[in-house]
């Protein structure tokens, strides 16, 4: 009993002297050791390594589920320890709804069997989405997660340790500099010398903790390249699913028409274009053999009239010499002696400029 009161005077003599310490260099009234540049860029690096670790993590938890409600739920099941009740995604509620609808109307109607095969599209994304969150939450988040709970915890517990014994050093030099009596000038340089070597092994442990960082963003861009090859096969996916599906839409036939399409072309068929990854707008010198052998624009040259012409896509002008172009508007063009075989004079109201003319089609 009377060892752990002394333990207890002791402990309570040390906090109290750490206090005064600390009070009287916030006071100005005390010297503070500085620890050295590379230590407090370090422990810079650390903490915002620790600040973006936190907000990508919540960005991306928000990117992978977008509903509030449903993230709290499942934050307090994992600190349950329990597992979060399966429930369907948005894509296969959609889904399920379209294939419910589908079978109401009927399999054997276009409408009704363009319904099941949507909603059996919509499920196959929901499916691949699921596959996008297991897979980031296992690869991404989870060692995002492990730093913060982990290694960032370790690095703040030796960090305040370290501050511990930088008071302790400070609180030292101070007890030396008032110290007059020979005996108490001996204890005090004692002291000093103790607590000197207790801050020196504590910064070094600290400095090693916090060099691990580097290899904590190593392993977090590998992290970071599991979830882009995650959301690479995702994307991939949907793409692939989608493509499918305007082929089976495109094989229906339908009185209907699309909406993108002239109400006077009326009982044609359903005719969806497919568009690969790769497909981009033809440049200016694309198909220029096929252009300039084009009749029409031959004809158009050999008159020097003018004519209506359809833009097909939507051109930027390069210079003031040429006239930009929105998709599926009707311009005049002409043709003048002496320009490019591929370019054409285009009118629009009071505007006038060069256009190419693998973006036109002659109107008749």
């Amino acid at each position: 009993m009377d060892f752990n009161v002394k333990r207890l005077a002791a402990d309570a003599g040390t906090f109290l002297s750490r206090a005064v310490q600390f009070t009287e260099e916030k006071l100005g009234q005390a010297e503070k050791t500085e620890l050295d540049a590379h230590l407090e860029n370090l422990l810079i690096r650390a903490e915002n390594t620790k600040q973006w670790t936190e907000r990508i993590m919540k960005q991306t938890e928000v990117l992978l589920q977008p509903n509030p409600n449903v993230r709290l739920e499942e934050f307090v099941y994992e600190k349950l320890e329990k597992k979060a009740p399966t429930r369907m995604n948005n894509h296969e509620l959609l889904g399920q709804s379209m294939i419910d609808s589908g079978n109401e109307f009927g399999p054997g109607t276009a409408y009704g069997n363009a319904l099941i095969k949507c909603g059996e599209t919509e499920k196959q994304i929901g499916g691949a989405e699921r596959e996008l969150i297991q897979s980031s939450a296992i690869n991404f988040l989870t060692p995002f997660r492990n730093f913060l709970e982990g290694d960032f915890k370790t690095i703040l517990k030796e960090r305040k340790l370290l501050q511990v014994k930088r008071l302790d050093l400070d609180a030292a030099k101070t007890r030396l500099k008032k110290a007059r009596m020979a005996d108490a000038r001996a204890a005090a340089e004692q002291e000093l010398r103790m607590t000197q070597s207790e801050f020196d092994r504590q910064a070094e442990i600290t400095r090693l903790l916090l060099e691990g960082v580097s290899s904590t963003h190593a392993h977090h861009l590998r992290c970071l390249n599991d979830f882009v090859e995650a959301q690479t096969t995702y994307y991939a996916q949907c793409y692939q699913y989608m493509v499918d599906l305007q082929k089976q839409l495109g094989s229906f036939p339908s009185s209907f028409t699309n909406n993108n399409q002239s109400s006077v072309s009326g009982g044609a068929s359903i005719s969806v274009p497919t568009l690969p990854v790769s497909a981009s707008l033809p440049s200016v010198s694309a198909g220029r053999s096929s252009s300039t052998a084009s009749g029409g624009f031959s004809e158009l040259r050999s008159s020097n009239g003018s004519r209506k012409a359809r833009v097909l896509y939507d051109y930027d002008a390069a210079s003031s010499s040429e006239l930009s172009l929105l998709a599926d508007e009707v311009i005049m063009v002409s043709s003048v002696p002496g320009m490019d075989s591929d370019w054409l004079m285009g009118e629009r109201g009071n505007q006038k400029g060069k256009v190419p003319i693998t973006y036109l089609e002659l109107l008749n």
